[in-house]
């Protein structure tokens, strides 16, 4: 999906360059520099050349596209904070594999991107839900021309849902109400989104009309939006595929900290992510199982945190 999305864009406006580092299988560029060969290039295994490429290109005008997986792209970290962010230069990081990947393993795990991206100036970070937010986000990123801007998406089969025949730009910071309920408020991060529906129609078993609302952006956070979800409920549930710690749960636990006077004005916040180890080789379903990123854990953990009335304000 996104290998197809890059190819049309880069159709559109040739200043629209692919990069890889040795990743044009994995990444589908490979496509790119088949039906687009002059805006594609594949610096091997060199993902730190990756970026300061990427650099020098914007500095010349052009629309560069860093395609490396969530996991490699920390080799290039110095890169991105002094050659990109520090210059707030128009580069895209386009993070395949975000969140487990399967068979590949711990090396190949995204777990860390939203974590170290976040504490950088300049860059904006957002994640899709499915393949039509993806087509729209890279569209969103293409015609950013104020500094560095990022999105992640994980390995393996699409959403199934209808792409769209022409790519929106999403106004930055904003995310998006899928669905009115009360009490709890599940908002998603990418991948989470769809764990948080699924959660979604599992409480609706046990009488309980959940609201759900997507992200879309970890930096800069949709303000309005959080604010509203805390005030209007008891319960607050961030759920992103990325380790907890910097992630998009504790920017948004950041966020309503500063944003209201007393916690007794908000709801309590209970963040849902994979946990503080590296987390072994197996089937993605498989290990999200294992480590409690489904929406049947989900669904369990707030019926829980419901039943404990000291654990939340009435």
């Amino acid at each position: 999906m996104f290998a197809d999305a890059l190819v049309a864009e880069a159709k559109r406006d040739r200043r629209v360059i692919g990069i890889t580092a040795a990743m044009a299988g994995g990444t589908g560029l490979n496509k790119l520099g088949k039906e687009v060969p002059e805006q594609y290039y594949d610096v091997g295994i060199a993902e730190q050349d990756a970026v300061l490429f990427a650099a020098g290109l914007s500095l010349q005008g052009a629309k560069p596209v860093c395609a490396i997986y969530s996991t490699f792209l920390q080799r290039g970290f110095d890169q991105i904070v002094h050659d990109v962010c520090l210059q707030q230069l128009n580069v895209v990081f386009a993070m395949d594999r975000a969140g487990l990947v399967g068979d590949d393993g711990p090396t190949h795990h995204g777990a860390f991107d939203i974590s170290y991206f976040r504490p950088l100036p300049n860059v904006v970070l957002m994640a899709p839900r499915d393949e039509a937010m993806l087509v729209h986000m890279l569209r969103t990123a293409l015609v950013h021309d104020d500094g560095p801007i990022a999105f992640r998406y994980p390995r393996g089969a699409a959403e199934g849902v209808s792409l769209p025949q022409r790519p929106r730009e999403i106004p930055i910071g904003t995310g998006e109400l899928l669905a009115e309920g009360e009490r709890v408020a599940m908002l998603g991060y990418g991948y989470g989104v769809q764990v948080a529906l699924r959660a979604a129609g599992i409480l609706g078993q046990h009488d309980l009309r959940v609201t759900v609302a997507d992200g879309r952006f970890a930096k800069p956070l949709d303000a309005e939006l959080l604010q509203r979800l805390a005030r209007d409920h008891e319960l607050v549930v961030t759920i992103e595929e990325n380790v907890l710690p910097g992630g998009f749960g504790a920017a948004v636990l950041e966020h309503l900290e500063d944003a209201f006077v007393s916690p007794r004005s908000r709801a309590r916040v209970m963040r849902i992510g994979l946990p503080d180890r590296y987390v072994t080789h197996g089937k993605p379903a498989l290990l999200r199982e294992e480590v409690g990123f489904t929406g049947e854990a989900v669904a369990e953990r707030v019926l829980e945190a419901l039943r404990a009335p000291a654990a939340i304000r009435r």
